[in-house]
């Protein structure tokens, strides 16, 4: 098991979210009719997992055609043109083809052509980690001013319709905010991020040989997960994660203002913050909405609350994340005067 702490430091802690976006699918798939697809009892998605509905992508909608939405949105929000970006990270697991990265397209789509684009994947952990390269890129390169950090999922292509362990609780949507420098004592304090590739079986999708060697459709590009695994380690994880974050700023539970998980299952996000100490105000949950949209999750709830107006400047942010690897993460920021605020566009 690796973990990697990214502290606060003179050449780190002045970087900042600037502008935030999001985007989403038209259509929208009620748990009762996916309870109807999987073959359960209508009324027993919501009661277990706590979703009510969810976006799926039409044939024609791609993880890109969301990142372009979610991209355009943060910049505009940012107040900024797409010339002044000097990199666009883009965190999937869901790339609409192995070449070229959606990362590159999206760079060309929305015309930032001074940026060096490329895509992670950490799974449904990829935000954070792309948010970490995003402030290591700013803090080390002094002509680069801005960070273009997009999250874009595309899961129902990848859901076996069949498996109502997994068909229920996934959604596509993409996430993005514009990461810049902001006055000294605001933005982003610290990043952990882990990983224990021994729990890698936990989750898996997509053939384990090249699709034109596979002579008829087997099934293997479906995500395959072991739920009641990946529970325990959310639960084990998640209080530990807290626990880090306030001891290393020197704050309380109550200082922090909004807790925004990954929606891994919104019931188990509910519960596992309550065994932390939170208390159900300072949570941003949109999975009940939304279902689980990979690692877009993060940052859709972050733009959702900075559009409701419950995130405001000054305000003390947790970010907790869990993905395929097995890979978590945290990251604890203030939310700095620099950003924008913008009206819904989704």
């Amino acid at each position: 098991m690796a973990v990697f702490v990214s502290p606060g430091s003179a050449g780190r802690t002045d970087v900042g979210v600037l502008g935030t976006g999001s985007s989403l699918p038209e259509r929208r798939v009620s748990s009762d009719e996916v309870a109807d697809v999987v073959g359960v009892e209508r009324g027993w998605i919501t009661e277990r997992i706590g979703v009510l509905e969810r976006r799926f992508s039409t044939q024609d909608e791609t993880s890109l055609d969301l990142a372009i939405g979610a991209a355009r949105a943060a910049i505009d929000a940012a107040g900024m043109s797409p010339m002044e970006l000097g990199a666009v990270v883009l965190a999937t697991s869901t790339a609409d083809r192995p070449v070229p990265g959606v990362g590159v397209q999206l760079q060309g789509a929305v015309g930032a052509h001074n940026a060096v684009a490329f895509d992670v994947n950490a799974a449904c952990a990829g935000f954070l980690a792309a948010c970490d390269i995003g402030r290591g890129l700013l803090a080390t390169k002094p002509h680069t001013s801005h960070v273009l950090v997009v999250a874009s999922d595309t899961y129902s292509r990848y859901m076996n319709p069949a498996d109502h362990r997994t068909y229920p609780l996934f959604g596509d949507g993409a996430g993005a905010v514009v990461l810049g420098r902001v006055p000294e004592g605001e933005g982003i304090f610290s990043v952990e991020l882990g990983t224990d590739g021994r729990l890698a079986h936990y989750v898996t999708g997509g053939p384990r040989i090249p699709r034109s060697a596979v002579p008829a459709p087997s099934g293997d590009h479906y995500l395959k997960m072991a739920g009641r695994e990946i529970a325990g380690l959310v639960r084990e994880k998640f209080p530990e994660l807290v626990n880090d974050a306030v001891k290393e700023r020197g704050i309380t539970l109550g200082e922090i203002d909004h807790v925004i998980s990954h929606q891994a299952n919104p019931r188990l996000v509910a519960e596992v913050a309550r065994t932390a100490g939170f208390e159900p105000k300072q949570l941003v949950i949109t999975g009940d909405y939304l279902g689980n949209t990979g690692a877009a999750s993060i940052p859709i709830g972050l733009d959702v609350a900075v559009r409701d107006g419950r995130i405001r400047h000054g305000d003390t942010v947790l970010m907790i994340t869990f993905g395929a690897g097995m890979s978590w993460g945290r990251m604890l920021m203030q939310w700095p005067s620099a950003a924008f605020s913008r009206p819904s566009r989704v």
